[in-house]
Order: structure tokens, then sequence, then C-alpha cells
């Protein structure tokens, strides 16, 4: 009888710990209090720990929204022998802004001129489902490096656009690499969606930020060469 209790209340305990795992998604955000790029942009230099923890959990509001709602995507692969371009566009498919009541710090700690931030979001019951949705067995996983300019014009002036753009160059790279391992003919255009799977890793690396990422995503439409 004892047996059977122990081994009731553990499997109680296991539910309990992945319903639990479900209801809340964490990261890490670090962010370089003394920015060696500063130059290429509007921001103070070196940013104080308050300026900074606002900007990670700007940063967390942005990979969370990126986890649980993502992006559909199109992507025209183009061919340089044909003289076609390659077109990569994403759009989101939901957001989550700065001051959500889900999201906030649990911890943070300063080290060799970094801020780390650990962050936890809360989901709703209608997050639980799209977030389900990314673990479906139609959805594929790839790991990806992107690249983006440190700064320069003025539309890209905003340290949080430009992180973005190397997170979405990244995005690129994940769709190409499920397509080239999918595909045995290299298709003229794809249509899907397409989510992070955690919070990417940061780099620089020369004069470009870096960034690895894991995505989900689903294709959804692939259209051949020979439909042209």
């Amino acid at each position: 009888m004892r047996r059977i209790f122990f081994w009731g209340i553990c499997f109680m305990l296991a539910v309990w710990g992945n319903l639990h795992s479900q209801e809340v998604l964490r990261g890490e955000v670090r962010v370089d209090l003394e920015p060696v790029y500063a130059r290429f942009i509007d921001v103070p230099h070196p940013l104080d720990t308050q300026s900074a923890h606002q900007r990670a959990l700007e940063e967390a509001a942005l990979f969370y929204s990126a986890m649980i709602y993502g992006w559909s995507f199109y992507y025209d692969i183009g061919e340089k022998a044909r003289g076609i371009a390659e077109v990569f566009e994403l759009t989101p498919v939901g957001a989550i802004a700065f001051g959500d009541p889900g999201l906030y710090a649990t911890d943070a700690k300063v080290a060799d001129n970094y801020l780390y931030l650990y962050t936890d979001y809360r989901l709703t019951e209608a997050q639980k489902r799209r977030v389900g949705m990314w673990k479906s067995g139609t959805v594929r996983s790839a790991q990806a490096i992107g690249h983006g300019p440190l700064g320069g014009a003025v539309e890209m002036s905003d340290w949080i656009t430009i992180k973005t753009t190397a997170l979405e160059d990244a995005a690129r790279a994940a769709v190409r690499a499920v397509l080239r391992g999918s595909e045995r003919n290299r298709p003229k255009e794809a249509r899907g969606f397409i989510s992070l799977a955690a919070f990417p890793l940061y780099w620089i690396d020369g004069a470009q930020w870096a960034v690895s990422a894991r995505f989900r995503m689903e294709v959804t439409e692939i259209v051949p060469f020979a439909a042209y």
C-alpha cells in the first residue's frame, strides 16, 4: 500500500512539473554595459544598470514574442544564373509589448561588464495553445547563424532594430537549411511559419553582429521552378 501511494505521489509530481513547465517560459538576456559599438548608434555609453535592465526586458519581450507567436515567412530563394534576387520577408504574427504583466525579471547579476537578466513569461491559456502548436509533428527544427550591422543608416540607429535584423537573417538561414535538407530539387519559393525555440545568443563578429538561434518552422507551400 505504501509503495502504491509513493508511486502515486511521484506520478502527480511529475504531471504537475510538466504542466508547470508549459505555463512558464524562461530566458536569459545579456547586455553589454560598455558596448564597443556605441559609436555606431545613438545610445548612452557606458550604460547604467537601470538602462541596461530596461533594455534587457525589451529584448526579452522581443524573444518571447518570437517564441510564442513567431512570424509568417515568404522566401524567394533566387538564383544568380537566372538573375533572380533572393528575397526573404518576415511578418510578425503577434507581439508582446514592453511592460506586459506576464513578463518579469527573476534575477540579475553584473559580471565582466555585462548585465545578466533572468526572466520568466507566464503564458495565458491562448498562448499555451500556440506554444503547443509549435511542438506538433509537422513542425521542423533548425539551428542557424545570422548577421547584421552594428549600425549605420538612420533607420538602423535603433539598437533593438539592429539586433532584430541579425535574428531575421538567422531565420532566413534556418529556412534555407530546412529546404536544402528536405527538397530534392531547389524550389523557386516557399511560404510558412517560423518561431524561436529558445533565446538566441549574440556576439560581435568583426564589424557586425552575429547571432546563433534555434528555430521551429512549418513550411506550408513550396513553388518549384517548373511552375514558371
